[in-house]
C-alpha cells in the first residue's frame, strides 16, 4: 500500500514529467482515497473503463489519455461530467501519463513497441518522440509481425517485397512526424494513424509507411508502467484493454 500523493510523486520523477510540454496535465488528475493498494491499467479513461474499474473495487485507475486537454471545453458537463463524478463517488485516483509515456526510455511506448517488433538498437532521433532502429526484412513480412504482437492488422502502403532496413515509429497520432523518418532516410515509418496526404507524401519519398492503430500501438506503456509500481510497491495490478479500433 502506498499514499496516493507518494506515488504521484514517484510517477512525476520516474517519467520525467518536467521535462515535456504537453496537451494536458500528467500525474494525478482527480484524486480519490488517499491509499492505494489496487490498481487498473488501461489506454484511455473512457467510461467503459472507469465502469470496470469500479466493478473491480480499485483505488486507482492509471491512463495514458486523461482528461483536461488543451483547447477543449473547459466545462464539466455531458460525458466529462459522467466520467468525473463516477470517478469521486467511489473514491477513484485518476492517473495520467501522456508525451512522458510515448517517450520513456524503458516503460515508454515506443520502447515497448521496439521489443514487440523485434527492432534492434532503438533510440530516440534527437530530442523527438520519434525513434529509429535496425530489421532485416522486407514490408510484407514486418507488416505480419505488427499484425501478430499487436493482433490488429495493420494499414500498410508500399510493396510487401521492399527491403526494410532503417525503420523510424511512434506510437500514437503522429502521422505527420514522418519527415522525422524521411530525414534519416528511413526505408519505412509506423505509427498508430494515418491522414489522407500521407499515402502520396510516402510514396513520393520512397519510404513505405505503416498505420498500426493509435489505441494499439499505445497499450504497453501504462501496462508497463504499472507493473512496476506494482513490483516496486507491491500494489495489486490489472490492465483492462477496452478495444477500439482506431
Amino acid at each position: 500500500m502506498i499514499e496516493n500523493k507518494t506515488l504521484s510523486a514517484y510517477c512525476h520523477d520516474y517519467l520525467n514529467v518536467d521535462t515535456f510540454n504537453d496537451y494536458c496535465p500528467n500525474g494525478l488528475q482527480i484524486e480519490g482515497k488517499p491509499n492505494i493498494d489496487k490498481i487498473i491499467s488501461g489506454v484511455s479513461a473512457n467510461q467503459d473503463l472507469i465502469d470496470r474499474a469500479i466493478d473491480e473495487g480499485v483505488d486507482a485507475l492509471f491512463v495514458h489519455h486523461g482528461f483536461f486537454w488543451k483547447n477543449e471545453n473547459l466545462a464539466i458537463t455531458g460525458i466529462k461530467k459522467n466520467r468525473i463524478k463516477a470517478l469521486l463517488d467511489h473514491d477513484i485516483n485518476l492517473f495520467a501519463y501522456h508525451l512522458p509515456l510515448d517517450a520513456h526510455l524503458k516503460v515508454g511506448n515506443n520502447a515497448q513497441l521496439a521489443q514487440r517488433f523485434g527492432i534492434k538498437n532503438p533510440a530516440p532521433i534527437g530530442d523527438t518522440l520519434v525513434w529509429q532502429g535496425e530489421v532485416d526484412t522486407t514490408l510484407g513480412s514486418f507488416s505480419n509481425t505488427i499484425k501478430q504482437a499487436l493482433n490488429r492488422t495493420p494499414l500498410v502502403f508500399g510493396a510487401d517485397d521492399k527491403i526494410l532496413k532503417r525503420i523510424a515509429w511512434c506510437s500514437g497520432g503522429a502521422q505527420t512526424y514522418i519527415d522525422h523518418a524521411i530525414n534519416i532516410n528511413a526505408d519505412c515509418f509506423i505509427t498508430g494513424e494515418v491522414s489522407e496526404q500521407i499515402p502520396a507524401i510516402a510514396k513520393e519519398n520512397n519510404i513505405a509507411f505503416i498505420s498500426a492503430g493509435h489505441h494499439a500501438t499505445e497499450r504497453y506503456g501504462v501496462q508497463v508502467l504499472c507493473q512496476h509500481l506494482s513490483q516496486k510497491f507491491g500494489l495489486k495490478h490489472q490492465f483492462i484493454d477496452i478495444d477500439n479500433i482506431v
